[in-house]
């Protein structure tokens, strides 16, 4: 089978090997032969960090070849979108069967892999804020894979959505996804926020904290520009304002039922994942240094043909 694995020797430190096992899956697992898988940003940092030999891959979508013998899960033929724990830039992997939701088909492998992990993340973070019908919603980096269904999904559950970008260039970007606002900078005239979902850090999440209403909520998912510094008086504008930080992978045990939600919208047209750059998976070497010198808005995907 073939998959790709960390080598030192290997472009990259990573190698396309053509003799790997085939997955021997746990009772509660299905085995999925991979259409299509996505790239995540944190993935850069854990090929550094891994042994050499380990299997990346989490994000992925494709068709159940053997069924969890235990019953649970999607049967033997269907399409579905999930998340693995490991190994899912391979032809097969095995994935929990909680881990993985049923795919329409209407929504396209492609489609489908840009969810998991940025889906889990912006779907979890937006839940955190509470109810947003008609209340003020920032969310930064939002032309990024996390951001840009961040805004979608805040405007479709019927909040007041402003969007944060980088720069006037990104504006319209973001203002084909139902935003009511994209500002890339604050002044007197921004805010304040019920809730805001931060995937940028640094000086912009304590701009963020700055403008949040009264008792207002800033969710922080991710630090591409480094660690904040927060001071007691960030807070004097926004008293009882609380920062939560989140990880996508909270809980586990509803990955499955979350992506399923996530891929329902996507069927009907209510949410639209941002597909920065989608190659075969070939190429996969060659897309991780796009993602590393910050050369893809949205989410990267491989596609297997």
């Amino acid at each position: 089978m073939q998959g790709f694995i960390t080598d030192p020797t290997a472009a990259d430190g990573l190698r396309l090997a053509d003799d790997l096992p085939e997955p021997v899956p746990a009772p509660d697992e299905v085995v999925v032969a991979v259409g299509a898988f996505g790239v995540n940003r944190g993935e850069l940092f854990l090929l550094r960090q891994r042994d050499d030999g380990w299997r990346p891959g989490q994000d992925l979508a494709g068709v159940v070849v053997h069924a969890a013998v235990d019953g649970t899960g999607p049967a033997q033929g269907t399409r579905v979108v999930g998340v693995a724990d490991g190994g899912g830039w391979s032809e097969r992997v095995a994935v929990p069967s909680h881990h993985v939701a049923e795919l329409d088909d209407a929504v396209s492998f492609a489609q489908a892999a840009a969810l998991p992990i940025a889906g889990l993340t912006a779907l979890r973070a937006l839940r955190l804020g509470g109810a947003v019908l008609g209340r003020q919603v920032l969310v930064t980096g939002a032309t990024g894979a996390v951001g840009s269904l961040a805004v979608q999904l805040a405007a479709a559950s019927g909040a007041v959505v402003t969007a944060h970008v980088s720069g006037a260039h990104r504006e319209q970007a973001v203002a084909e996804l139902g935003v009511d606002r994209v500002i890339w900078a604050f002044d007197d005239t921004t805010g304040p926020y019920d809730v805001a979902l931060d995937g940028v850090g640094g000086p912009v999440l304590q701009e963020v904290v700055q403008h949040l209403a009264p008792g207002g909520v800033a969710v922080t998912y991710g630090t591409m520009t480094g660690p904040a510094e927060l001071a007691l008086g960030d807070f004097r504008p926004a008293p009882l304002a609380r920062v939560i930080g989140f990880f996508h992978h909270v809980p586990e045990e509803t990955k499955g039922e979350d992506l399923r939600i996530l891929a329902a919208l996507v069927a009907d047209g209510r949410l639209r994942p941002r597909l920065g750059v989608t190659r075969d998976w070939a190429q996969t070497r060659e897309v991780l240094g796009m993602l590393r010198d910050r050369g893809v808005q949205g989410k990267a995907v491989l596609t297997r043909t």
